[in-house]
């Protein structure tokens, strides 16, 4: 019985316990800036459309044009993550990824907070800037966590990290349905994230730090010596991940203006469709953390985006409740394992690049995003009604999605690894 405490000490003391340790708390604080950068940097702006709206401070189309200037910032963001070679050189790559993280947390909660002010031109440089931020907190903390978590030995846990996007989203969407029933203007609600976003950057913040250790030599030498896939098949990749970009931004962005103008008025569920959606981007992130790596990532990608096209498509066909609701589900629960996934593959496919293969990816996700917004807005210029205008876009989008899907097909068809 003496000896118990001591057992106890060396179970607390012992390596592997530290590490794991180490490692879910690494991942804990990836999915928490995430949260802030994806799920209130970016996507806030969906649950308070339709009270900007109802505000009469825009339009569907300025509206439009707002989400289109964020997902341009977005795109920036990945292609300035890519031009940065001097970050990793002056401060090593994992300490100059922190570097990035801690910056763009603080740019989030600044331009959150600028959109309480009552300046509408301003708003849509203040959306560009966020989603300049957002890239880069996203990247930035995919490579450091992902980094950190194979130093670890503990690499699957970093489908915890893409929870944080799916987490952000339902905080925002419940906050946003709450304010709706309270009264609440647009503004307030801007608020209230900045102020959300504050408190969970500053609950992380040490967890970012600049000093880290090197990556065990013998992984790195692996992956230096790897060669490189076939470029056809990296180009079919680079591709077919825009397409996810495209697929999704519509519901994405409109899902709440959409199921308004389906549902009978003063029916709460417009507002718990899109945190509906959150909880299956968390869930699907979760879920992807059980996957094998043996399982090939290309014929995973290939059913998830199959996934969100059917998506799209029940929401169409059974613009109910019940439809919606399904379909805002199977939407979200592939949303962050494609990401997940085409990281992987990536890596994979490409490991000597490092950060630039997946900055080039980002980049094309967020030209597939910038698309999808202006389509929206022409096209129910084109329309006869609101209703079939969206329908138009919905399905461009889950065409988009197959077409994606097929690229996958080919892909495992061609290249047998």
């Amino acid at each position: 019985m003496d000896s118990s405490p001591t057992d106890a000490s060396s179970d607390a003391g012992d390596p592997a316990n530290l590490s794991a340790t180490q490692a879910l708390h690494i991942a804990w604080a990836g999915m928490a800036a995430l949260a802030v950068a994806m799920g209130i940097g970016r996507f806030a702006f969906t649950p308070l459309l339709p009270m900007m709206l109802h505000d009469g401070v825009v339009d569907i189309a300025t509206g439009s044009w707002l989400a289109t200037a964020n997902y341009f910032g977005y795109l920036v963001g990945a292609l300035l993550f890519m031009s940065l070679p001097w970050l990793g050189r002056r401060w090593g790559p994992m300490p100059g990824h922190a570097l990035l993280v801690r910056g763009g947390l603080v740019a989030t909660v600044l331009l959150t907070a600028g959109l309480v002010l009552p300046w509408p031109l301003l708003w849509p440089l203040l959306r560009f800037g966020a989603g300049v931020a957002s890239a880069l907190v996203f990247l930035g903390t995919t490579n450091w966590c992902m980094g950190r978590l194979m130093e670890l030995g503990q690499p699957a846990l970093g489908g915890l990290i893409f929870c944080g996007p799916g987490l952000g989203i339902v905080l925002t969407g419940v906050s946003a349905s709450a304010m709706v029933a309270a009264g609440w203007t647009a503004a307030t609600g801007w608020a209230v994230f900045a102020v959300l976003a504050i408190g969970i950057s500053a609950a992380v913040w040490p967890s970012f730090h600049w000093r880290v250790g090197a990556a065990a030599p013998q992984a790195a030498g692996a992956l230096d010596m790897a060669a490189p896939g076939p470029l056809a098949q990296r180009s079919l990749l680079a591709l077919a991940y825009g397409l996810a970009g495209f697929g999704y931004i519509i519901t994405a962005t409109f899902l709440p203006v959409i199921a308004r103008a389906a549902l009978p008025p003063g029916s709460v569920w417009p507002d718990l469709f899109w945190p509906l959606f959150g909880v299956g981007v968390a869930l699907g992130a979760l879920l992807s953390t059980r996957i094998s790596a043996a399982r090939d990532r290309r014929v995973l990608l290939g059913i998830a985006y199959l996934m969100q096209a059917g998506a799209i498509v029940l929401g169409m066909v059974w613009p109910g409740r019940t439809g919606f609701a399904l379909g805002s589900l199977l939407l979200g629960i592939p949303f962050t394992a494609i990401t997940f996934f085409a990281l992987y593959e990536a890596r994979r496919q490409w490991p000597a690049a490092g950060a630039s293969f997946t900055g080039l990816l980002t980049a094309l996700y967020g030209i597939g995003q910038i698309a999808g917004p202006p389509l929206v807005a022409w096209l129910l210029t084109q329309a006869a009604s609101p209703a079939q205008g969206f329908n138009w876009a919905l399905g461009l989008a889950a065409i988009g999605l197959v077409l994606g899907a097929g690229l996958y097909g080919v892909m495992r068809w061609r290249w047998e690894t």
